[in-house]
């Protein structure tokens, strides 16, 4: 067993659930170790009611502020080294979050286009909720990144991606089927305006788009936040090594 005083990586989740569990998933799955001590310290803090992420940036609704603050005090409490979180949308507040409290986060948005662009792709399309899209976090990220951003129309963008994640048989509603027809739909729309990947922007994407259903590159940003959390925490990464894009630590 590798000596190593590791760091514990604290979860904000709940947002949704299911996505919280699947990235700490992704950290276990992700992580080599040949014993139940050679895994990672993880800590969640699961909190279903912080309000919707982009109910507040679209239309005005509860800012999910104090909530992602509560959520970020009570890994501090509990021993959180560095916080991740479960959710895309939700890094727009992130810039206000660390004002408020006195802890690293990985930011999930920079990962995952240091990852896009380390790839050589020329254009992404990006799968996101209407939040993120209206919050320009990946837009900007993208800025001078010499990757052209690729996003639906708006109707598109409502009754396919918005739809598959919030609909009444959408993936927050625990249903999957629905979800992967719309989505690979908006997959091809964003393949015919000219995409060479597709870009998971929204951590319920991923519980049910692949890149076998996707049929093209897909970048799972979830999956590569897990990969960053398990590098700071001080583990070893199965695959590649990530750069530590993100990291304000």
């Amino acid at each position: 067993m590798r000596e190593v005083e590791y760091k514990t990586i604290g979860i904000l989740g709940g947002m949704g659930p299911e996505a919280t569990l699947c990235l700490f998933q992704l950290i276990i799955s992700n992580t080599v170790a040949s014993s139940d001590q050679e895994h990672l310290p993880v800590v969640i803090c699961n909190l279903p009611q912080i309000p919707d992420r982009t109910r507040h940036i679209v239309y005005g609704e509860d800012s999910p502020l104090p909530g992602l603050r509560k959520g970020a005090e009570t890994l501090i409490k509990a021993g959180a080294d560095f916080v991740i979180i479960s959710c895309n949308t939700a890094h727009y507040y992130l810039p206000y979050l660390k004002e408020l409290v006195d802890i690293p986060f990985i930011d999930m948005i920079s990962v995952t286009v240091a990852h896009v662009v380390s790839h050589g792709f020329g254009k992404a399309g990006l799968l996101a909720t209407t939040g993120t899209i209206s919050s320009g976090l990946y837009q900007r990220k993208f800025a001078d990144s010499g990757v052209e951003l690729i996003v639906l129309d708006a109707s598109d963008q409502e009754s396919l991606v918005m739809e598959a994640v919030y609909g009444a048989q959408g993936v927050k509603a625990g249903f999957r089927n629905e979800p992967l027809r719309l989505l690979k739909e908006a997959v091809r729309m964003l393949r015919e305006k000219g995409a060479e990947c597709i870009v998971g922007g929204c951590t319920e994407i991923p519980l049910v788009l692949d890149e076998e259903s996707a049929g093209m590159p897909f970048v799972n940003s979830m999956e590569l936040l897990a990969r960053e959390a398990i590098v700071k925490a001080g583990g070893v990464c199965r695959g590649k090594y990530l750069s530590r894009e993100g990291d304000d630590s």
